[in-house]
């Protein structure tokens, strides 16, 4: 097989598999199997650069066709697209794509057209190309939430590969990288997580900026009690422990929980681990402070997973919205009278964060909100009944998170 041609192909397998079938990237593991790690890794990032740029993308291509190929021959131009894009050699991405073409029964026939789209392509066919737009289900409540300036600033960081942030232990050993004034450390460059400095010594682990600040606004105390509600994979769990806090830690899904089980052995700190459903499991004794990390659309970690707009349509939200403020009442259940619970989504969908807020508050009048006076936090973030609304287009991209403290009476 001829250089380059296996990550290649590999790329086209998994959009094909985002895009016709409608799997997520994280659950395709199986179109990998054989695939050595170098190409592995080089597929990932040219698919995930496809769909950050796929407006753009289709753009360029479009003109160039009298009729759409089958999917899997316009996912071979579009990757070729960003190749060249990026930089690549225009004549062996050319060659190669033709000849991935070639292989399949049912596209060996559409070899000429591959050659001839891709031959009329300047050596920068995205110059001045549009950015990738949020589906209407995303854009139009975000449009309503934040603005259109807000949006296409989103829409933005959207385009661009995200930096890697990590939460290091107190001396503990990390790469070289950008320490943020909520104390995350941002690495720009890239290389395999495992190999990095202080991760094999647990030293730290990965943890985005914006997903990082619901412990502190719980402010755990040593000693204290804690639960964390949809624990895995484990970063918050990790930074409770962290701070002496004696945490439990629940999750429905067990394969999801051996991995929280790996990220606590790996850096040597202790909580305890409970695989069940939060609606039906019931604690010993009361809680002197929960976090609840609730189910959500996830619209706010789209610059890490951007098949999300191409996979769901939002049929699912009026569910996960209702599942929210269920596991929230029933949280709140759990807390000692002067307890405090910080509930979180990383979504950027105004239902999934601000209307919760005004709900619970509805429907538990001993309720209060305690603003966050985390000195990082500026004024601008925090919204008008006290929640904590982060955004992509925040310290030059951190995930989408709504967060909120709330106190018992």
């Amino acid at each position: 097989m001829a250089e380059g041609i296996a990550a290649r192909s590999a790329a086209v397998a998994l959009l094909d598999a985002v895009l016709g079938a409608g799997r997520m990237l994280a659950g395709v593991d199986d179109l990998l199997a054989g695939v050595a790690p170098a190409d592995r890794a080089r597929a990932m990032r040219l698919a995930m650069t496809v769909l950050r740029a796929m407006e753009g993308v289709d753009q360029v291509i479009s003109p160039h066709l009298r009729r759409v190929p089958p999917l899997t021959v316009v996912n071979v131009l579009r990757v070729a697209v960003v190749e060249i894009a990026g930089g690549a050699a225009a004549h062996g991405v050319v060659n190669a794509a033709v000849e991935i073409v070639r292989t399949g029964k049912r596209t060996a026939h559409l070899t000429g057209l591959v050659n001839a789209v891709l031959r009329k392509l300047g050596q920068d066919p995205l110059a001045g190309a549009a950015v990738q737009k949020l589906p209407r289900w995303i854009r139009q409540p975000m449009v309503h939430a934040y603005g259109r300036e807000a949006v296409a600033a989103i829409e933005a960081v959207h385009a661009a590969v995200p930096p890697l942030d990590i939460t290091v232990k107190p001396g503990g050993v990390a790469p070289e990288g950008a320490v943020l004034a909520s104390g995350s450390m941002r690495l720009q460059g890239g290389g395999q997580v495992t190999g990095l400095p202080g991760y094999a010594t647990g030293d730290w682990w990965v943890q985005d900026a914006a997903a990082a600040m619901a412990v502190p606004l719980l402010a755990p105390h040593v000693g204290e009690r804690v639960l964390d509600i949809c624990a895995a994979p484990g970063g918050k769990t990790m930074q409770l422990a962290r701070a002496g806090a004696e945490v439990t830690a629940l999750d429905i899904s067990g394969p999801r929980m051996g991995r929280v089980a790996e990220n606590l052995a790996r850096t040597g700190l202790q909580a305890r681990l409970v695989v069940a459903d939060a609606l039906q499991w019931e604690p010993e004794a009361a809680f002197d402070a929960i976090l609840l990390d609730a189910p959500c659309s996830a619209t706010g970690t789209i610059r890490r997973h951007p098949e999300l707009p191409f996979v769901k349509d939002g049929s699912e939200l009026a569910g996960l919205v209702t599942l929210q403020a269920a596991l929230l009442d029933r949280a709140l259940g759990w807390l000692k009278p002067g307890g405090r619970l910080v509930f979180c989504t990383c979504s950027l969908l105004p239902d999934e964060g601000e209307a919760q807020l005004t709900g619970v508050l509805a429907r538990h009048p001993g309720l209060r909100v305690e603003r966050p006076d985390m000195r990082w936090v500026a004024p601008a973030w925090i919204t008008p009944d006290g929640g904590l609304r982060l955004r992509p287009d925040y310290w030059g991209g951190m995930d989408g998170f709504f967060m909120v403290r709330l106190v018992r009476a």
